[in-house]
């Protein structure tokens, strides 16, 4: 096959997998005149229709989806033979991405990766803050990361963080007007603020542990936000009670910012986990990452 043709291939894959003309020309680097033009010629070629269009998606044909699942996996193994050159420059370089909550990113992520950024300037980090379980191999990040007991078996997963707790807090203005909840079971009479997820589109189940007994809560309140800070501030400006990390929460609570309640009921859990697929092939960059992040203790 010409140069030429596995171009074409290549915008194919960029489309169907962005979903859009817009993003895959962003990412090409092309005019979406020239990517459009491209991808008729590419359907003219093959015979058959690749993409439906309308004013607002792009989706792939039956046709398209069969040549996007068998075609994707040879691209991302030349992607990674490619990458896998820099071993033999002087320098390690390459682009990584990762998928992350805020609270990772600001606690763990950014302190770490400072150092290593400085010391290795060809090596580029893009950190996507997201709070969905994403399909990371199908949505092209390198690696995720997430508490030790939410990673898939068929990753590897290498923690980066010490064993956290979480806390639930609210400010003593709202307790002024509400009692202190003493079991979990007392939180649904009170003005909880709810963490939105994307994945399911559901609001997070508050998880508590005390005496070998398990217990998630459905909370109700005012309102409902998509990111841990968001709850803190929420929390401190007495809008209701909060269920965020024990370390994000104690400075406010040194502060008197914030009171704390139902400790001996937060449970402990394993911490954060940088996870990837087994299969991948890590490039020196990308091993080098994954050595600067893990956890010592």
């Amino acid at each position: 096959m010409q140069r030429g043709n596995l171009n074409d291939l290549a915008s194919f894959l960029a489309i169907a997998r962005e979903r859009s003309f817009t993003k895959a020309a962003a990412k090409l680097g092309l005019s979406q005149s020239a990517l459009s033009h491209t991808l008729r010629d590419l359907e003219e070629r093959l015979g058959v229709r690749l993409l439906t269009r309308t004013t607002r998606s792009v989706a792939p044909t039956e046709a398209g989806e069969r040549l996007l699942r068998n075609l994707a996996p040879h691209f991302e193994q030349i992607e990674a033979e490619l990458s896998a050159l820099s071993e033999f420059r002087d320098k390690p370089s390459g682009n990584i991405r990762i998928t992350a909550t805020d609270y990772v990113a600001n606690t763990i992520l950014l302190p770490k990766l400072a150092k290593f950024l400085r010391a290795y300037p060809d090596i580029k980090i893009e950190v996507i803050i997201d709070y969905g379980l994403r399909d990371i191999v199908a949505e092209r990040y390198d690696a995720g990361v997430r508490e030790g007991e939410q990673v898939a078996k068929d990753m590897i997963a290498v923690p980066i963080g010490p064993e956290s707790r979480m806390a639930v807090v609210g400010a003593p203005s709202y307790f002024r007007k509400q009692a202190v909840p003493k079991t979990p079971q007392e939180l649904v009479g009170h003005n909880c603020i709810n963490l939105r997820l994307p994945t399911h589109g559901g609001l997070y189940a508050w998880e508590f542990e005390k005496d070998g007994r398990e217990l998630k809560v459905r909370v109700e309140g005012q309102i409902s936000v998509n990111g841990t800070y968001q709850m803190l501030n929420a929390a401190v400006g007495g809008m209701g009670l909060a269920y965020i990390p024990e370390d994000l929460a104690q400075p406010h609570i040194n502060k008197h910012r914030l009171n704390r309640v139902l400790e001996d009921w937060c449970p402990s859990f394993a911490g954060f986990h940088l996870y990837y697929p087994s299969r991948r092939q890590a490039t020196p960059a990308f091993a080098m990452l994954v050595d600067a992040l893990r956890h010592r203790a």
